[in-house]
């Protein structure tokens, strides 16, 4: 489903407009940004957890030249399901 099936799908579910609904995703996609940028989680009960996981930097290889090079330490963001969602879909 790309974003903008996901909007209807939102438009219709929740009987607003497809601008509106737009709206909304998109705020909650800055909102979850913005939170995560700043260190914190964004849990939703039910759903799932939104969270940064700090990644080491460490030794890799270039597949074409196969020089070694160094991978720098980043910070990877992460979803984990909840285990209502979890359920729902291994039902």
């Amino acid at each position: 489903m790309k974003k903008q099936d996901f909007v209807k799908a939102i438009a219709a579910a929740a009987w607003v407009s497809q601008d509106a609904a737009n709206k909304i995703l998109t705020a909650m996609i800055d909102t979850v940004t913005s939170e995560l940028k700043s260190g914190g989680e964004v849990n939703i009960t039910g759903f799932g957890a939104f969270k940064v996981s700090p990644r080491a930097a460490r030794n890799g290889v270039n597949p074409r030249t196969k020089e070694k090079i160094v991978i720098p330490a980043r910070n990877t963001p992460v979803f984990r399901a909840g285990k209502t969602l979890k359920e729902a879909v291994n039902s």
